[in-house]
């Protein structure tokens, strides 16, 4: 699996996550950890008093989850064909070799 994929998968359970195993937006991805935490307290906080507004927000995180993950699945696969020339490894018609 590549880094892209690990990247999506960890930004979509943890916010944030995905951005450090792909080495892209390092600060931001910290402060998103912390927000993620203080966001899962008050989660779990209103999930009983409060079962619709728990819904409600289930629902926002879900759909954030997901919109980080292929944030982090998109910047992690730029930054990764950014690092490595597109003909790196072949031997191509313009790459001298022995005969």
């Amino acid at each position: 699996m590549k880094r892209e994929h690990w990247a999506a998968i960890a930004n979509f359970f943890l916010p944030g996550a995905g951005y450090l195993i792909g080495g892209v937006k390092r600060m931001l991805a910290v402060l998103w950890l912390i927000g993620v935490i203080g966001l899962t307290y008050v989660e779990f906080g209103i999930r009983e008093p409060e079962p619709t507004l728990y819904a409600i927000m289930f629902a926002s995180v879900l759909i954030m989850n997901v919109a980080f993950a292929i944030d982090a699945y998109r910047e992690v696969k730029a930054a990764d064909a950014e690092r490595v020339p597109a003909n790196q490894g072949t031997l191509g018609a313009d790459t001298p070799h022995a005969s």
